[in-house]
């Protein structure tokens, strides 16, 4: 028996009318797309509500798959048009292709589940508004992306960093700003016109300026198209708000400042934020860690130790009075950088781990003594 595309789209009425049709497909396309469903099978069932959308949806396919069935559709056994050769049906679309036209041009769920390259990976982009002047972001640390999806509002164009509530990452109808998820991809503008995929720029910045913020000012130069029509060269300037404890990887979006072009929305220009070096602080997150060369007769004497601060100025003593191992580490409590979105002002920890440096040589006689003391 072949398949029932009827019941693959979740319909009991062979009439049902076209928007019936549609709304069945979108409720069930949205449910098996494999971007959100990671269950065995749901790939393959996203396929096959593709193939029964692209035939009902088809005033042709349909009636011919209301007379002969799938086998008639797709084995020849319905006459073609007057009567002549059987008509062949073959799905060859791209069901991503499918689901992406439904929705305006654009894959909603390649957004939230696209690294930026070809395929999904499982991490979620929310697009939040700070509430402030000028544009911020960081990633966001939680929040129901299908929320942001399905729900009402416009697009923003920031990734949220001081506050601010959830707003839909694009319109259903592809009239609103969209970010695209996939490298390539573009979405709608005002009028019909389509963006051109964002432009990213990475921005490294030291561990000072995180410690204690900063603005940073970028030249761009972009192409303008005037009144006439002629394309020009401007330079701009943009500035950028860095905030107190950004982490690596926060973005910070420009909507619209790239190279016009005719018939085509300006991409934007995205800026994400990396860790510059540094010489004797690494960081992990909230905290910084800070390796302490000690020799191996004061990791097992003891000793102290005066350890950098990021903010400079003095050291500050660490008096280490166990046996300190390779693994050792001691924490300073209150002296990393600052939490993003903390109310209280909190700041991670400085962490001191140790570089243990060996002897080269040992006399005899240190030899002896050695081998009779340590057990």
């Amino acid at each position: 028996m072949g398949k029932d595309y009827y019941t693959i789209l979740g319909l009991t009425n062979k009439k049902s009318t076209d928007d019936e049709i549609k709304k069945a497909y979108r409720k069930m396309a949205l449910k098996y797309h494999p971007d959100k469903n990671k269950s065995a099978g749901a790939e393959e069932k996203f396929k096959e509500i593709s193939e029964a959308y692209d035939v009902l949806s088809d005033a042709k396919k349909r009636e011919i798959y209301d007379k002969y069935g799938e086998e008639g559709l797709k084995g020849g056994a319905a006459p073609g048009p007057g009567g002549g050769a059987g008509y062949h049906y073959e799905f060859k679309g791209d069901p991503r292709d499918i689901f992406s036209q439904f929705f305006g041009g654009q894959d909603p769920f390649a957004a939230f589940f696209s690294d930026g390259g070809g395929g999904p990976k499982g991490g979620t982009r929310v697009f939040f508004s700070s509430g402030g002047g000028g544009p911020e972001g960081m990633d966001t640390g939680g929040g129901d992306p299908f929320e942001a999806l399905f729900g009402g509002g416009h697009g923003q164009h920031v990734a949220g960093g001081g506050g601010g509530g959830m707003h839909n990452l694009f319109r259903m109808g592809g009239g609103g700003g969209g970010r695209p998820g996939r490298q390539g991809a573009s979405r709608q503008g005002g009028g019909g016109a389509v963006q051109d995929p964002p432009v990213l720029r990475d921005l490294y910045v030291e561990l000072d300026d995180i410690l204690k913020g900063c603005t940073k000012k970028m030249k761009i130069t972009r192409t303008v198209v005037g009144s006439d029509g002629r394309s020009t060269r401007l330079d701009k300037v943009l500035s950028i708000e860095v905030k107190p404890g950004w982490k690596s990887g926060t973005k910070i979006t420009f909507p619209k400042e790239g190279d016009q072009t005719p018939g085509h929305v300006p991409a934007d220009i995205v800026f994400v934020i990396k860790d510059k070096p540094n010489p004797i602080f690494k960081r992990e997150g909230s905290d910084v860690k800070y390796t302490a060369k000690i020799t191996l007769k004061e990791a097992l004497c003891g000793t102290t130790i005066q350890v950098p601060l990021l903010e400079g100025g003095p050291k500050q003593a660490l008096r280490l009075t166990e046996i300190t191992k390779p693994t050792t580490t001691r924490r300073l409590l209150g002296k990393g950088l600052p939490i993003p979105k903390s109310s209280s002002n909190n700041r991670g920890d400085l962490i001191v781990g140790f570089d243990i440096v060996f002897p080269d040589k040992l006399t005899d006689s240190a030899r002896e003594i050695l081998n009779d003391t340590l057990p």
